[in-house]
């Protein structure tokens, strides 16, 4: 079983996916943003890996990212970081990248490696559906790591299915064909959600995009399984001398 199937099994409501930018604000902060997110209320931890060219990113994480790689975050650093990674954190862990540092990497060894640290699910939104199920599928599974899609609101129905058919975790649906940050109003989406709630998809659907707070958390959740709040977060973070303090001051601003 993988956490993220249980975490959707135990509750269906209201989930919120934070994410975090690996090495962001300092390099040994991964761990440390990580236990402040599971302590105050995150039910899922998206771990970004920084990346130059991230370009389903606004200029926030962009910036997290410029921020990280000069801190000297790689991916060989944050698999040593997260060799701690269990049991200090039970919450699902996702990483969030993209295919060129990956393959650099080596993609067999990554996903031996994130399967190893206990990771359970990736995100890489440059990898091409296709691609995934000739070439990739398999290796993923192999190592129990389930792989999310993403959806927008000009995707037809038709891909929907075909996507929510190679998604295993849940459906990441983007709020608006834009990059992360932006501030297009949720509530106006609400159709798009609807839509999906109706589609009787296998998988959950969890909403990212412009969800910042308490409003936007509760307009995506409306329809949906949950929310994936980033830029937010992460502008949070930025000076915070405190990480915990930050991290429960955002999140009360989110759930209370």
């Amino acid at each position: 079983m993988n956490r993220i199937d249980e975490l959707f099994k135990t509750k269906q409501h209201n989930i919120l996916n934070v994410y975090c930018t690996a090495g962001y604000p300092a390099l040994d902060s991964t761990l440390k943003v990580m236990q402040a997110l599971q302590d105050n209320g995150a039910d899922l931890i998206e771990i970004g890996m920084p990346y130059s060219d991230p370009l389903a990113d606004g200029p926030v994480i962009q910036h997290s990212n410029m921020i990280a790689l000069e801190n000297g975050m790689s991916i060989p650093v944050l698999f040593e970081q997260l060799k701690t990674l269990r049991p200090q954190i039970s919450v699902p862990v996702i990483l969030m990248g993209y295919m060129n540092p990956i393959l650099q990497f080596g993609l067999e060894k990554f996903c031996k490696a994130a399967a190893a640290v206990g990771v359970d699910g990736l995100i890489l939104p440059d990898l091409p559906m296709y691609e995934f199920e000739t070439e990739y599928r398999q290796l993923f599974e192999q190592h129990n790591l389930r792989f999310i899609f993403l959806v927008t609101p000009e995707t037809s129905a038709e891909r929907i299915h075909r996507i929510d058919s190679l998604s295993s975790g849940f459906l990441y649906a983007v709020s608006s064909s834009s990059t992360t940050g932006n501030n297009k109003a949720i509530a106006d989406q609400a159709g798009y959600f609807r839509k999906l709630q109706s589609m009787g998809l296998q998988n959950p659907v969890l909403v990212g995009f412009g969800i910042k707070d308490r409003a936007t958390f509760r307009a995506a959740c409306e329809h949906t399984n949950g929310a994936i709040i980033g830029s937010a977060y992460i502008r949070a973070l930025e000076g915070a001398s405190d990480i915990n303090l930050s991290t429960k001051e955002f999140l009360n601003t989110v759930l209370n």
